[in-house]
């Protein structure tokens, strides 16, 4: 039995697809993507795909109640176990530069249990990662109609009915996160019908979200003040609050900010020049993107006192406090342009999310490992339906019942523990097949892949010792859909 847990599946490219929309294909008659992508092509990508939730979301509650001005440190932890990974997502997107990122690359090395688990884990990353974004979708577009527009909005409706005090669950006034259902909803509606993106589009919303957060950095560094920095390290004030220890879980809860940067490694298989372009591609957006987070993170904690920024919109909260202090101070459109964007790039987000995860059930479904249903294409629309339908309703009521915090920390458990995955994989790799051609190796690799297992396992850790139920919960609940139905009919084993 555990030889079949361990079989590996030949490297082939997985189906191509435009929005969602699978292309039927095999390694003998699919249609190629044309190589066009370039180094710079890449790092655009990265940056794209990570500056978004982590910014305008997830940062001001992770500095409110963990690190405080020390959340630009927990960055620098997030990126540097993010570096490790890196490395080793360079390595296999050159070696095999085909889609499907962490799970097919388990697949192709660690055995097909492994890809399962991974598989389970992508699940937990981007399901709960479009509730997430939601959520903070819901905070921005309420603050933008009822300060900017003058709507008035009940926060019953704006507010998840349950909150995470630290230690348990409890009821709070709110009935429904009603704006956070409905773009779930309706993004998913568009998934359904299928979805031609458009470069250009896609070109404006990072523009907007680059330009917003570099007029945010150039006038909000004129309203800072020194004494909001001090403590940098505020002193511990029990399990994961401030000192070391709450920097070290911020940086889990931030890692979340990082989950865009493996979108890189899926267009491998479009860079004129793997071996040379990926390694450059997620680095290079990785270093990017972790230097505007600091910068976001200085003058974020700089203008406003960092116990303030517990809110699902830390960026507009900080300007409003910003304006209270100093009524001279004339940031009301900054407030705005801030607004319009994270309303503009979090809908960007919630769109990938929820395109990806119908993909990851689509690939687990041809593999057998899912019931056919998964795979089941719409005759008209040629977009997996029923997987689409069956993520959006799940992701609905989790943006809708769920607090923003409990969801963030479990959607950066499950890319964890993929990055360490995909390090160890590196790692087995070179000792099991090592006459596999390697345009990129990861250097000194008996040092970095263990790190990158080391870092990525170590952040987990900070977040389980207090989400372990729900953590084991899901992975049993993987463990008997596997071993209850993907175990049987896996196609690879049937072969």
């Amino acid at each position: 039995m555990i030889r079949n847990l361990l079989m590996t599946k030949p490297v082939e490219p997985a189906p191509h697809v435009d929005a969602g929309e699978p292309v039927e294909g095999s390694l003998e008659g699919e249609a190629t993507l044309k190589r066009t992508l370039t180094a710079r092509h890449l790092v655009l990508l990265g940056v794209g795909a990570v500056i978004g939730a982590g910014i305008f979301v997830l940062t001001g509650q992770a500095a409110a109640n963990h690190a405080g001005p020390a959340i630009m440190l927990s960055f620098v932890l997030a990126g540097l176990a993010c570096a490790f990974a890196g490395l080793c997502y360079a390595e296999f997107s050159a070696m095999m530069p085909v889609s499907g990122s962490a799970y097919s690359y388990s697949y192709a090395t660690l055995g097909e249990y492994v890809a399962w688990f991974i598989g389970w884990c992508l699940v937990l990353e981007y399901l709960f990662a479009s509730s997430t974004v939601a959520v903070g979708w819901s905070g921005y577009l309420v603050s933008f109609l009822t300060t900017t527009l003058g709507i008035p909005f009940p926060a019953e409706l704006a507010t998840a009915p349950i909150t995470w005090d630290g230690s348990d669950f409890v009821r709070t006034a709110g009935i429904i996160n009603l704006p956070a259902v409905l773009i779930v909803a309706a993004v998913s509606g568009l998934c359904y019908v299928g979805i031609t993106q458009s470069a250009f589009a896609n070109a404006i919303v990072v523009a907007i979200k680059v330009a917003v957060i570099a007029a945010f950095l150039g006038f909000g560094v004129q309203y800072i003040d020194p004494a909001n920095f001090t403590p940098f390290i505020p002193a511990n004030e029990g399990p994961g609050r401030f000192g070391m220890e709450g920097v070290f879980r911020a940086a889990t809860i931030v890692f979340f900010a990082y989950i865009g940067f493996d979108a890189v490694s899926t267009a491998a298989g479009e860079a004129k020049n793997p071996q040379r372009d990926m390694p450059i591609g997620i680095l290079g957006s990785l270093v990017a993107c972790t230097l505007i987070y600091i910068a976001v993170c200085a003058v974020l904690v700089g203008i406003a006192p960092y116990r303030e920024l517990d809110t699902a919109k830390p960026v507009a909260t900080a300007l409003e406090l910003a304006m209270r202090a100093d009524p001279s101070a004339n940031l009301e459109w900054l407030k705005t342009a801030v607004e319009i964007g994270a309303i503009a790039g979090l809908s960007s987000v919630i769109l990938v999310m929820l395109m990806a995860q119908p993909r990851i059930f689509y690939s687990m479904s041809r593999d057998g490992l899912l019931p056919r249903l998964f795979g089941r294409v719409h005759r008209k629309h040629q977009t997996p339906y029923v997987g689409t339908i069956i993520v959006g309703v799940v992701a609905c009521l989790l943006a809708g019942l769920m607090p923003l915090s409990v969801l963030g920390e479990l959607v950066s458990m499950g890319t964890l523990i993929a990055f360490a995955t995909v390090c160890l994989g590196v790692l087995v790799l070179r000792f099991t097949r090592p006459e596999i051609p390697r345009p990129f190796r990861v250097p000194f690799f008996l040092l970095i892949c263990p790190l990158g297992v080391v870092s990525c396992l170590f952040l987990f850790m900070q977040s389980f010792v207090e989400h372990w139920v729900i953590f084991v919960l899901w992975t049993l609940l993987g463990q008997v859909i596997y071993f209850g139905y993907g175990y049987r009919h896996s196609k690879l084993r049937k072969r």
